[in-house]
């Protein structure tokens, strides 16, 4: 998905309880659903896996994905939950949620279901998720259906703000959960990342940023790939033809004095790696200035 097209639908937002032995029947939703336990438990079932969940879950319902709730335990659960689109359709409005099997589903209905845009990157989830510290996605959470609720003006706009807020927060701790070792040495990848480009004019060695990471070269590149994309190198040059372009584009300075800027030795190694880069040499984005 197109990160551009995110622009959420919140359809339903509730915060209420299920008294134990309270069973939501097997069925698949037309969209997705939200859902955090805050307190009891549950036997959840996805698509025949049984999860028995508890304070601090969330579990992430997808399109055409079969489940069964039942609340268990000695307590009532709550479970504040919500029903969303992930970028607004037409329908949007129109769609319900859905408490049936798939075999009941009207044959006008079918058109209803969303494309299943979190089974891949870049929103690739889990259906069920577990959070080193959930307290601040149950506030965000608890915000966004308090706020929804009370049906103030342009309410579907705030939501779709504090939406978008929730959903980065739970892309980025799952990341972290699946990666702590990423994490761990986030503030050396960082610090290294900033040096590189305020070093533009220099040339570097993959051993001089190993070794202000305090890291061994391989893995060094090995999380610096992971954590931006991009071995560091290549990140290197990359920063720099970029800052050439933004000097052609927007100065008059001449070329030459442009490659030394950005760390070449001549004019002829700054188109060299410039065309490598852009697919055309420097001078064309000083033509389309003119």
């Amino acid at each position: 998905m197109d990160l551009n097209r995110l622009s959420p639908y919140i359809r339903v937002a509730l915060d209420n309880k299920l008294n134990p032995g309270w069973l939501i029947k097997e069925r698949v939703l037309f969209d997705y659903e939200l859902l955090y336990i805050k307190e009891g438990e549950a036997r959840i079932t996805v698509m025949d896996e049984v999860y028995d969940g508890k304070p601090g879950d969330i579990f992430l319902f997808k399109p055409k994905q079969r489940h069964s709730i039942l609340s268990r335990g000695t307590v009532p659960m709550r479970q504040p939950h919500i029903h969303f689109d992930l970028y607004y359709q037409p329908d949007s409005p129109d769609v319900k949620v859905s408490f049936k099997p798939l075999n009941e589903i009207a044959s006008h209905e079918m058109s209803w279901f969303r494309e299943d845009l979190c089974s891949a990157p870049p929103f690739e989830l889990p259906t069920y998720i577990r959070l080193q510290n959930p307290l601040a996605f149950e506030k965000m959470l608890l915000d966004l259906v308090h706020d929804f609720n009370l049906a103030l003006p342009y309410n579907q706009i705030f939501a779709k703000g504090s939406f978008i807020q929730l959903w980065i927060h739970l892309l980025r701790e799952h990341q972290w959960n699946q990666n702590r070792h990423l994490h761990s040495h986030w503030q050396q990848l960082t610090t290294v990342k900033n040096y590189l480009n305020h070093r533009l004019d220099t040339d570097i060695s993959v051993e001089q940023l190993a070794a202000m990471a305090n890291l061994s070269t391989y893995y060094f590149i090995h999380l610096f790939k992971h954590a931006f994309g991009i071995s560091p190198i290549r990140y290197h040059q990359l920063a720099r033809i970029e800052k050439a372009k933004r000097l052609i584009q927007f100065t008059d300075i001449p070329l030459t004095e442009i490659g030394e800027r950005v760390g070449f030795g001549s004019i002829h190694a700054f188109s060299r790696a410039f065309k490598k880069w852009e697919g055309v040499p420097p001078s064309f984005y000083r033509s389309k200035k003119k």
